[in-house]
């Protein structure tokens, strides 16, 4: 029964900020990997960045990483990417998705079984 609701995107210029927003309902999510994939036209899925949250472990692309952090803010069973300095190349569908129990953040994350509807991510000056 765990669905995801995502919030936060949309049109920026390069160099702007956003923050979106992956809201779990129906589980815990202490207990799931959240990994936040970006489908772009022409471009082949990727994983942007991830959190197993029972641990905290993490996971960022090296395009992204330093630019973009990843939090879990447990009270609301939400997590969040801040998104700082965004490029053209940063821009595309950003899903939320989530697996259960000790899934590992790596770049080669592969299985997704629960989808959000995902935000649009769109860089241009």
């Amino acid at each position: 029964q765990l669905q995801i609701a995502e919030f936060g995107g949309g049109l920026v210029q390069p160099g702007e900020s956003l923050r979106l927003a992956c809201a779990v309902s129906g589980a815990y999510l202490v207990d799931y990997t959240i990994i936040w994939v970006r489908q772009a036209p022409g471009k082949e899925r990727e994983v942007v960045s991830c959190m197993r949250v029972m641990d905290e472990s993490t996971f960022y692309s090296e395009s992204v990483k330093g630019r973009f952090t990843i939090s879990a803010d447990i009270a609301k069973n939400t997590m969040y990417l801040q998104m700082t300095g965004l490029k053209s190349e940063d821009a595309g569908d950003y899903v939320c998705t989530a697996n259960c129990c000790d899934y590992v953040c790596s770049s080669q994350a592969n299985e997704f079984d629960y989808w959000g509807q995902g935000s649009q991510v769109s860089v241009s000056s």
